[in-house]
């Protein structure tokens, strides 16, 4: 099986996270693409996250009628923060050999993984898909794996991606930018401003009537 994790807060779920995981999923040939909404997400305040079962549910209404795309409970049902090196050791575990593990991120939050638990095993644990847009700056991105993460990494141009000798492939993956985010969102809400067409249809009805994000 050729299995993506999409990991987040999904705060909420909108139509980039969407258009995003459909791409990686048709680019890498995936089997299926789990979403994973984090339970206590550790770099942010209680207050700036909607309930994790709401998450949840927001991210199943989402997917509904994509029969390759899942959500999974997996951080809602562990005790205490969020941690992606527990995650990934799970699906691991799950799967084992048998399967290839695709970790889903973006390059933003790419550049913070240093502040991770334990960050360089995540590397020895499962590949990873660096979503890039179409000006980033990818001389940074290759500056940063080589003084942070690891020098054994080597850039191969004909495939987009960087081998380590030791550790799992670290793939860049070019997406369409769609220019939305989860605090765009929230802060139109709080305007009392319309989101339709942000996020999925089901999503919003699920928002306003449950007054998330007031």
């Amino acid at each position: 099986m050729r299995l993506g994790l999409f990991g987040g807060t999904f705060n909420p779920i909108h139509l980039g996270h969407l258009r995003a995981g459909i791409e990686v999923r048709e680019a890498f040939n995936l089997d299926k693409l789990l979403f994973i909404p984090s339970a206590h997400p550790p770099h942010k305040t209680a207050d700036q996250v909607a309930n994790a079962e709401d998450r949840l549910e927001m991210v199943r209404l989402a997917i509904q009628g994509e029969p390759s795309l899942e959500v999974s409970d997996v951080e809602l049902a562990r005790p205490g923060p969020s941690y992606t090196i527990e995650t990934l050791q799970y699906f691991q575990d799950r799967f084992g050999s048998e399967s290839d593990i695709y970790f889903i991120v973006g390059q933003d939050a790419f550049s913070e993984i240093t502040t991770w638990k334990s960050y360089k095993a995540l590397f020895g644990t499962a590949h990873f898909i660096v979503m890039t847009r179409p000006r980033s700056n990818l001389r940074s991105l290759e500056d940063f794996i080589h003084t942070q993460i690891s020098e054994g990494y080597q850039y191969d141009p004909t495939s987009n991606r960087y081998n380590h000798p030791e550790w799992c492939t670290i793939f860049c993956l070019n997406i369409t930018h769609l220019d939305v985010s989860a605090s765009q969102i929230r802060e139109l809400i709080r305007q009392g401003r319309p989101i339709r067409f942000l996020v999925p249809g089901k999503v919003e009805d699920f928002i306003l009537k449950k007054g998330l994000y007031r």
